[in-house]
């Protein structure tokens, strides 16, 4: 029987999003001097503050004021009639050292366990389908592209003038009885704007939301379009249903409107809804942490998985213990969708046999190369189904020793080429294949 599902997005100007943003840009920011930063960077912005809050250990030194104000203006909040902008806004630093007490369980050598230890308990999960070239589902990608594209519009300038920072979207796709897209339902965009009908009444609102509402149609929903597969485009149709601004009027938003947290959008930064979700949010977080970097890693194994046809959706999830290297369980879901003669449990056993080792923190770390300043691109539109590249990135290395009873401390600056999503690349297809006997 056919079904409906849906997933949303957010604009990076939305106030959770800032939230994450600045928390990101903080970790990269100690990350370029000294990649065994330590950082739990937590963000609250609300009407004309910031407040950045957490624990955290390096070597670095980083204006948080500084970061906070480059952040907020490179999103766009740079007028002082959105009651948030990076010039006036008040920024609150509450930043305090790590206890050393987890910090041994993390640092290798130290604690009970010798190994570098995960940095928290938890489970984690990774989610991949084949409904879309980038393995995910086809409601958060199409959402992502929506609100994507809005933002490119509103900097270029020329169309919707009007637009402001803060926008969200979300897709409803009809599938068939076989879990395959057959076509989209609903599409609603919300999107903050300047008063540009003036008059302030019942009239000038439906004025502009009746502009923005054509627009969307004619402006955005072509864009987003062009950017999709033909088989994708096939999918809209002259029956979707449209809810542009439902509630009118959107001229309040961004911080001011409404509080934003760091972490408060985990579903739109993974899948949509469609997997499972679980541990901690991402934003802030070095790679120690690993509700971060084994939510990567997890995805890395359940996309390879799909691209090498050992089924059409994998869910895969991996736990671990605080201070403990090793995962406490792996397991993985196939939804029905197996296409070799296994049972989930069995394709877990394969799974654990080639990635059980590839796992341990140390390991997520050094092959996804999550010591380097690559997270700030995380914080909006999603940390997993981005295309992986290498990049150059400055870095600036600071060392310290200690010579007698003074500490020298020397700069190193360079550039250096770095992976951005490393965990998204298709390098384990191969060995994938082999494992299931698969041509």
């Amino acid at each position: 029987m056919a079904y409906l599902f849906t997933s949303e997005s957010v604009s990076e100007g939305h106030p959770d999003k800032v939230a994450d943003q600045i928390s990101d840009a903080i970790l990269d920011a100690m990350l370029a001097q000294d990649p065994q930063s330590r950082v739990a960077c937590e963000t609250l912005v609300t009407t004309g503050l910031v407040t950045v809050a957490g624990e955290i250990t390096t070597n670095a030194y980083v204006d948080v004021q500084e970061v906070v104000r480059e952040t907020v203006k490179k999103i766009g909040y740079t007028k002082a009639e959105y009651q948030f902008d990076y010039l006036s806004c008040g920024i609150i630093n509450a930043i305090h050292a790590q206890s050393p007490d987890i910090a041994q369980g993390v640092n290798e050598g130290e604690g009970l366990h010798k190994e570098q230890g995960a940095g928290d308990q938890g489970m984690m999960f990774g989610y991949a389908t084949n409904e879309s070239d980038n393995y995910m589902p086809l409601t958060l990608e199409i959402s992502h592209l929506l609100v994507k594209i809005l933002q490119d519009i509103r900097r270029e300038g020329k169309r919707m003038k009007y637009l402001r920072p803060d926008a969200k979207s979300q897709v409803t796709m009809e599938y068939d009885d076989k879990g395959r897209p057959k076509r989209i339902d609903a599409i609603v965009v919300s999107t903050q704007h300047d008063e540009f009908v003036k008059g302030g009444d019942a009239k000038a609102e439906k004025a502009m939301q009746e502009q923005i509402e054509k627009d969307v149609k004619n402006i955005l929903i072509p864009l987003v379009k062009k950017q999709l597969p033909v088989r994708v485009q096939r999918l809209f149709n002259a029956q979707i249903k449209y809810f542009i601004n439902p509630t009118g009027k959107f001229i309040i938003g961004g911080p001011h409107g409404d509080t934003g947290l760091t972490g408060r959008k985990i579903i739109v930064d993974t899948y949509g809804g469609a997997g499972a979700h679980g541990g901690g949010a991402f934003s802030g977080k070095d790679p120690s942490k690993v509700d971060r970097s084994a939510a990567y890693a997890a995805r890395h194994i359940a996309k390879n998985l799909v691209a090498a046809g050992v089924a059409d959706k994998a869910l895969v999830q991996v736990s671990y213990a605080i201070g403990v290297a090793e995962p406490v369980s792996i397991n993985v879901n196939t939804y029905g969708t197996g296409k070799v003669k296994m049972k989930d449990g069995e394709i877990t056993t394969v799974v654990e046999k080639l990635f059980k080792d590839k796992l341990k923190p140390k390991s997520i770390i050094e092959r996804f190369g999550l010591k380097n300043p690559i997270f700030s691109v995380t914080a909006a539109y999603g940390h997993v189904g981005r295309q992986p590249e290498t990049k150059e990135v400055e870095v600036n290395y600071v060392s310290i020793k200690e010579t007698g009873k003074e500490k020298v401390e020397t700069r190193t600056k360079s550039m250096k080429k770095v992976d951005f999503f490393a965990w998204e690349k298709l390098d384990h297809v191969a060995e994938i294949k082999k494992a299931f006997n698969l041509a």
